[in-house]
Protein backbone atom coordinates (compact mmCIF):
# COMPACT_ATOMS: atom_id res chain seq x y z
CA UNK A 1 0.00 0.00 0.00
CA UNK A 2 1.10 3.59 -0.37
CA UNK A 3 0.95 6.01 1.65
CA UNK A 4 -1.84 8.49 0.24
CA UNK A 5 -4.10 5.74 -0.74
CA UNK A 6 -4.84 1.72 -0.09
CA UNK A 7 -4.35 0.78 -3.90
CA UNK A 8 -1.27 -1.69 -3.87
CA UNK A 9 2.07 -0.72 -4.79
CA UNK A 10 2.18 -2.37 -8.39
CA UNK A 11 6.33 -2.59 -8.60
CA UNK A 12 6.15 -3.45 -4.61
CA UNK A 13 4.25 -6.80 -5.66
CA UNK A 14 6.04 -7.62 -8.91
CA UNK A 15 9.44 -7.17 -6.81
CA UNK A 16 8.41 -9.54 -4.09
CA UNK A 17 7.84 -12.49 -6.74
CA UNK A 18 9.91 -15.11 -6.65
CA UNK A 19 10.02 -15.68 -9.83
CA UNK A 20 8.94 -12.68 -13.06
CA UNK A 21 8.12 -13.55 -16.46
CA UNK A 22 10.74 -12.38 -19.23
CA UNK A 23 8.91 -9.02 -20.16
CA UNK A 24 8.38 -7.99 -16.16
CA UNK A 25 12.46 -8.86 -15.68
CA UNK A 26 13.97 -7.71 -18.64
CA UNK A 27 17.39 -6.70 -16.95
CA UNK A 28 18.80 -5.87 -13.72
CA UNK A 29 21.40 -4.07 -12.08
CA UNK A 30 21.84 -3.44 -8.43
CA UNK A 31 18.90 -1.62 -7.38
CA UNK A 32 17.26 -1.61 -10.10
CA UNK A 33 15.02 -4.34 -12.39
CA UNK A 34 13.94 -2.86 -15.80
CA UNK A 35 10.30 -3.87 -17.44
CA UNK A 36 8.40 -3.87 -20.42
CA UNK A 37 4.87 -1.55 -19.86
CA UNK A 38 2.26 -3.62 -19.51
CA UNK A 39 0.06 -1.24 -20.69
CA UNK A 40 2.19 0.28 -24.18
CA UNK A 41 1.07 -0.39 -27.49
CA UNK A 42 4.13 1.21 -28.87
CA UNK A 43 7.06 -1.34 -28.74
CA UNK A 44 10.21 -1.24 -26.54
CA UNK A 45 8.93 1.09 -24.00
CA UNK A 46 10.70 0.26 -21.04
CA UNK A 47 9.81 1.04 -17.09
CA UNK A 48 12.96 1.24 -14.74
CA UNK A 49 12.09 0.44 -11.46
CA UNK A 50 13.89 0.07 -8.24
CA UNK A 51 14.12 -2.80 -5.95
CA UNK A 52 13.03 -0.73 -2.74
CA UNK A 53 10.00 1.30 -2.52
CA UNK A 54 10.97 4.79 -2.59
CA UNK A 55 8.70 8.03 -3.90
CA UNK A 56 11.12 10.77 -4.83
CA UNK A 57 13.87 10.80 -6.44
CA UNK A 58 15.81 12.36 -3.64
CA UNK A 59 14.84 9.37 -1.63
CA UNK A 60 17.46 7.09 -3.58
CA UNK A 61 21.17 6.37 -2.18
CA UNK A 62 24.47 6.85 -3.52
CA UNK A 63 24.27 3.52 -5.09
CA UNK A 64 21.08 3.32 -6.88
CA UNK A 65 21.70 7.00 -7.95
CA UNK A 66 25.28 6.28 -9.27
CA UNK A 67 23.45 2.57 -11.02
CA UNK A 68 20.69 4.72 -12.59
CA UNK A 69 22.42 6.70 -14.31
CA UNK A 70 24.30 4.19 -16.79
CA UNK A 71 21.11 1.87 -16.73
CA UNK A 72 19.52 4.95 -18.30
CA UNK A 73 21.95 5.14 -21.18
CA UNK A 74 22.31 1.57 -21.42
CA UNK A 75 18.57 0.78 -21.84
CA UNK A 76 18.65 3.48 -24.35
CA UNK A 77 21.27 2.46 -26.72
CA UNK A 78 19.15 -0.89 -26.30
CA UNK A 79 16.17 0.68 -27.78
CA UNK A 80 17.68 2.12 -30.44
CA UNK A 81 19.79 -1.06 -31.48
CA UNK A 82 16.11 -2.96 -30.75
CA UNK A 83 13.41 -0.43 -32.41
CA UNK A 84 15.34 1.87 -34.37
CA UNK A 85 14.04 4.94 -32.53
CA UNK A 86 16.24 8.09 -32.79
CA UNK A 87 16.06 9.11 -29.08
CA UNK A 88 14.36 8.15 -26.07
CA UNK A 89 12.04 9.85 -23.54
CA UNK A 90 12.82 9.69 -19.96
CA UNK A 91 10.06 10.49 -17.87
CA UNK A 92 9.44 10.45 -13.97
CA UNK A 93 5.91 11.24 -12.78
CA UNK A 94 4.96 7.90 -10.21
CA UNK A 95 1.95 9.62 -9.26
CA UNK A 96 -0.99 7.67 -10.58
CA UNK A 97 -2.83 5.52 -7.70
CA UNK A 98 -0.73 2.29 -7.06
CA UNK A 99 2.61 3.85 -9.09
CA UNK A 100 3.59 6.43 -6.57
CA UNK A 101 6.51 4.10 -5.85
CA UNK A 102 9.80 5.89 -8.21
CA UNK A 103 9.79 4.56 -11.56
CA UNK A 104 10.97 5.69 -14.86
CA UNK A 105 9.69 5.23 -18.25
CA UNK A 106 12.18 5.03 -20.82
CA UNK A 107 10.62 5.18 -24.50
CA UNK A 108 11.65 4.80 -27.76
CA UNK A 109 11.11 8.28 -29.69
CA UNK A 110 10.67 6.63 -33.18
CA UNK A 111 11.66 8.91 -35.75
CA UNK A 112 7.80 8.87 -37.56
CA UNK A 113 6.12 9.65 -34.09
CA UNK A 114 3.42 12.01 -35.45
CA UNK A 115 3.54 15.48 -34.23
CA UNK A 116 0.28 14.92 -31.82
CA UNK A 117 2.46 12.48 -29.79
CA UNK A 118 5.84 13.97 -29.04
CA UNK A 119 6.68 15.47 -25.63
CA UNK A 120 4.08 14.14 -22.95
CA UNK A 121 1.60 13.44 -25.80
CA UNK A 122 3.60 10.27 -25.96
CA UNK A 123 1.06 8.43 -22.85
CA UNK A 124 -1.81 7.95 -25.57
CA UNK A 125 0.12 4.96 -26.26
CA UNK A 126 -0.61 3.29 -22.73
CA UNK A 127 -4.76 4.42 -23.82
CA UNK A 128 -4.75 1.58 -26.44
CA UNK A 129 -4.50 -2.25 -27.47
CA UNK A 130 -1.37 -2.85 -25.29
CA UNK A 131 1.07 -5.70 -26.92
CA UNK A 132 0.90 -9.04 -26.58
CA UNK A 133 2.47 -10.81 -23.62
CA UNK A 134 3.97 -13.03 -26.59
CA UNK A 135 5.59 -9.68 -27.99
CA UNK A 136 6.75 -7.53 -25.15
CA UNK A 137 8.35 -11.22 -24.30
CA UNK A 138 10.32 -11.05 -27.78
CA UNK A 139 11.21 -7.94 -27.28
CA UNK A 140 12.74 -8.38 -23.53
CA UNK A 141 14.98 -11.07 -25.46
CA UNK A 142 15.94 -8.57 -27.89
CA UNK A 143 16.36 -5.91 -25.48
CA UNK A 144 18.39 -8.31 -22.89
CA UNK A 145 21.29 -9.64 -25.86
CA UNK A 146 21.48 -5.78 -26.40
CA UNK A 147 22.18 -5.07 -23.38
CA UNK A 148 24.43 -7.57 -22.66
CA UNK A 149 26.62 -6.87 -25.13
CA UNK A 150 27.86 -3.05 -23.37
Amino acid sequence: MTAETSVPCFNCVQNAKDELALREDVWRVPGWRLALAFNSSLPGWLVAVPGRHVEALEELNDAETEALGKLLRDASKALKSVTGCVKTYVILLAEAPGFAHLHFHIVPRMVDLPEERTGTAIFAYLKEEPLTDDRRDELARQIRYALSNY
